[in-house]
């Protein structure tokens, strides 16, 4: 398979698992008393309702081109938290939503993957019809992984930041929130800056490897 392929190979996986992560949020939210995402059509699995041009399409395809990991996001789902009952612990469960709905993904797949080696279902010489699917299931699990690690980064607006609430005072709080609002700022910064500032060191990589490489290992047995 050539990288042109391969690559698209990689998106064509990266985007049902974000579509699926962003609707976990809304549905997650909407069961917690929050119609925000339902009213605006975004507990769908339309991907078109969430498919942001630059972060689902854009930015994998120039990760892929620069040989790193493939990674983007979607649109956020809308929601608010002023209908949960219990500010912190809401935001707490509707920000993991979308890593635990990519680990469950990841999971079944790449399972999946380990029964096929298993059972011999895959080729030796040509590429049979269960090597496609083991491959289609081996790079959904690891975009799953890579989507759920990159997501848990507790920095604003990632879902791991959704977790810090739940340990913060109520004057901690106030000064968080003013804090979230540069979130996206301070996280491309960091993406942009911290590479220059440590040429030697793949930080983002080095992460990826520690976390999503034992655990597809650990899934697939490859």
């Amino acid at each position: 398979m050539s990288d042109l392929a391969l690559g698209l190979f990689q998106l064509a996986m990266f985007i049902p698992a974000i579509v699926l992560h962003e609707v976990s949020h809304g549905y997650v939210s909407y069961k917690l008393g929050d119609p925000t995402a339902k009213m605006r059509g975004r507990i769908t699995l339309n991907p078109i309702k969430h498919v942001d041009a630059f972060g689902t399409v854009l930015l994998p395809l120039l990760l892929w081109a620069t040989g790193g990991p493939v990674f983007g996001y979607a649109k956020p789902v809308p929601i608010n938290p002023a209908y949960y009952k219990d500010y912190r612990k809401g935001m707490m469960l509707t920000g993991l939503a979308g890593p635990v709905t990519n680990l469950a993904l990841a999971s079944v797949a790449g399972l999946s993957v380990r029964l096929m080696v298993a059972f011999g279902a895959l080729g030796t010489e040509v590429m049979r019809a269960g090597d496609w699917v083991a491959l289609a299931l081996y790079y959904f699990a690891m975009v799953n992984l890579v989507l759920m690690f990159f997501n848990l980064i507790p920095i604003p607006p990632l879902d791991g930041s959704r977790v810090l609430p739940l340990f913060l005072s109520d004057r901690a709080l106030e000064v968080y929130h003013g804090v979230e609002r540069y979130g996206i700022l301070i996280f491309f910064g960091l993406l942009m800056f911290l590479p220059r500032l440590l040429p030697n060191v793949d930080l983002l990589g080095g992460y990826f490897n520690l976390t999503v490489g034992p655990l597809m290992h650990l899934l697939t047995g490859v």
